[in-house]
């Protein structure tokens, strides 16, 4: 049976401007440029207004008595300006709905120069040796198979598989395996290596095996890797019969050996260059806050088709083509303000946020000692703007500050509460501070324990768990003790 309801609910939409804005505010400096160019080409209607200033006429065209000749210039500008063009080619059905509440604009990359990989080096010396053709293509295939690090993580099998199946070439293992250790003497050294031991092995073998502290150090990567890497020196001392004077030379040499050595010739990973969103001066104790000039950009609206608008609007509205035009003109200049307002709407909320973090940390950007940041979290500058936690974390999660002591993203300067034994509260970041200076003047040969590291902090009168120092560390890309055991 069919029935009939009445249902209640209450629901909370976005409108296409709210996404704009949510979208623009989340755009970092280094994008905002590429962000507004793609705008400029999407909607003619939008104006760069310090190109367009340029271009403007010395007469300014008054509101006109339709009666006069109006009419007959609007003709020849209607003849310049083929709107049927874009109506063919543009869907301007609803323009506003292009903002989906994707993050398509955060997988954006600015393009970086980038260097001749290891790649191209390896090629290069491969054509400088004397091989038949059949060996070339194998050298060529086992370049091709490294992996970004400089290791050859295919089996041989596998490799004469590929050469099968791929370049109709028949080989054996043995033909491949020739080949590898030939490319194994290709500079950077270690190249072609299997594992991180044949890579180490190859590098210090290279060297001059006859001197005593290279052939002990060819025995340790041999036979005492995971003693070595776990930095079990004792049992290694006892092994090779040393002491660890001897020892600290064998270690230091193996020190010096690249375990990445695909990474010595090949751009290190896709890098934004960090163009700050704020500056911050320090005029005589009194702080200044800028924002960059390129968040505020000149964007204006185009004056010919806000013309255009008016003329189409003053004509017979029966003609279906005419409508729209009316309809297509209406919207570009509509998505135009959108656009600007949004622009607008973002310079303010940025300053609006920026100015109230600076005011929170005031001390701390005085002089740049973390020790002076204050516990703060996003509701904390939420209430003083008296807007959403969400737009402050936007906010801070994508925006950078220069400051006289170097450049921060927003994030950074907030953290939890800690309280100490005198019931002051402090940033963790200060207990960070702390952990770092003690690690760092530590004695490397009996390095502290995160028990011992706890112990000092109670003492500085920060009473907190051993677990809480660990994360800390952790966070801090700080190994264990063992881990930080030096000879």
């Amino acid at each position: 049976m069919l029935r009939q309801t009445l249902q209640q609910k209450l629901l909370q939409k976005l409108s296409p401007q709210q996404i704009q804005f949510i979208k623009l505010l989340q755009v970092p400096t280094v994008s905002l440029d590429a962000r507004i160019k793609e705008e400029l080409e999407e909607n003619p209607a939008l104006e760069d207004g310090s190109l367009a200033n340029m271009n403007d006429p010395v007469e300014e065209y008054p509101d006109r008595d339709p009666d006069d000749n109006y009419n007959e210039e609007s003709k020849e500008y209607e003849d310049e300006f083929n709107v049927d063009e874009y109506i063919q080619e543009d869907d301007y059905s609803d323009y506003s709905n292009n903002y989906s509440s994707d993050d398509e604009d955060d997988k954006k990359e600015m393009p970086m120069a980038v260097q001749d990989s290891f790649f191209e080096s390896l090629q290069q010396q491969l054509d400088l040796l004397a091989l038949s053709d059949k060996d070339y293509q194998i050298g060529q295939q086992i370049i091709g198979s490294l992996d970004d690090d400089g290791y050859l993580r295919r089996s041989t099998l596998s490799l004469v598989d590929d050469l099968a199946f791929s370049q109709n070439i028949e080989v054996t293992e043995v033909e491949v395996e020739s080949m590898i250790k030939i490319i194994q003497d290709f500079e950077p050294a270690g190249i072609g290596a299997r594992d991180l031991q044949e890579c180490l092995l190859i590098q210090l073998q290279k060297k001059d095996v006859h001197n005593p502290i290279i052939n002990q150090a060819i025995r340790i990567v041999e036979n005492y890797l995971e003693e070595f890497t776990k930095k079990h020196y004792d049992k290694i001392e006892k092994q090779l019969s040393v002491d660890s004077n001897e020892l600290k030379d064998i270690i230091n040499e193996i020190l010096k050996l690249n375990p990445k050595p695909g990474d010595s010739g090949a751009v290190a990973g896709k890098q934004l260059h960090i163009i700050p969103d704020f500056h911050i001066s320090n005029n005589e104790g009194v702080l200044h806050l800028t924002l960059n000039g390129r968040n505020a950009p000149e964007l204006r609206v185009s004056r010919s088709y806000q013309d255009m608008f008016e003329h189409y609007e003053k004509a017979e509205k029966n003609d279906k083509k005419m409508k729209e035009a009316v309809q297509f003109v209406k919207q570009k200049l509509d998505s135009a303000k959108w656009f600007i307002d949004a622009i607008k709407q973002r310079q303010q909320t940025l300053l609006k946020t920026m100015n109230a973090i600076m005011e929170y940390q005031y001390e701390y950007f005085l002089a740049g000692d973390e020790r002076l940041l204050k516990p703060m979290i996003l509701k904390d500058i939420a209430d003083r703007i008296e807007m959403d936690i969400s737009t402050v974390s936007r906010v801070a999660n994508s925006k950078y500050v220069q400051t006289e002591f170097g450049t921060f993203l927003l994030k950074s300067f907030f953290s939890e509460a800690i309280q100490t034994d005198s019931g002051e509260e402090v940033s963790n970041k200060e207990v960070k501070k702390i952990l770092e200076e003690c690690i760092a003047n530590e004695d490397k040969r009996k390095p502290l324990a995160d028990e011992k590291l706890t112990d000092i902090l109670k003492e500085k009168g920060y009473s907190i768990a051993r677990r809480t120092v660990a994360k800390y560390r952790e966070a801090m890309n700080i190994p264990v003790a063992r881990l930080r055991k030096e000879l």
